[in-house]
């Protein structure tokens, strides 16, 4: 009594199968392809973003300026990164040339012979 119910499973899951295979190679498969393929492209990714704001009660506008302000910071900040490197160069030059001052040499820039 098990084997007809064993038998009629696994023809039912072949023909389930092969019925999915057929289907999925026609047009149904071709545009479920294209709409998959189209998760990754950019416009994609911004109506998302769209819908993500939509549902979080947030205005579109204000998330444009939100991200306008964090751009104008990511901004200020890499300013002030270029500031401290040459602050840091500036010092470390300035302590060479006072550790030669104190070793008895003349100070000199590097490069200089």
């Amino acid at each position: 009594m098990r084997e007809p119910v064993l038998a009629a499973l696994v023809m039912g899951f072949i023909t389930l199968t092969l019925g999915t295979a057929i289907v999925l190679r026609g047009p149904i498969g071709k545009a479920l392809a294209q709409w998959i393929a189209s998760w990754g492209s950019p416009e994609h990714k911004a109506m998302e973003a769209k819908w993500a704001e939509v549902a979080a009660g947030r205005d579109p506008g204000e998330v444009s300026e939100l991200r306008a302000e964090v751009e104008e910071l990511q901004r200020q900040l890499a300013d002030v990164q270029e500031r401290l490197d040459f602050a840091e160069r500036v010092l470390a030059r300035r302590d060479d040339r006072a550790g030669a001052l104190q070793k008895g040499g003349a100070a000199r820039l590097p490069g200089e012979s």
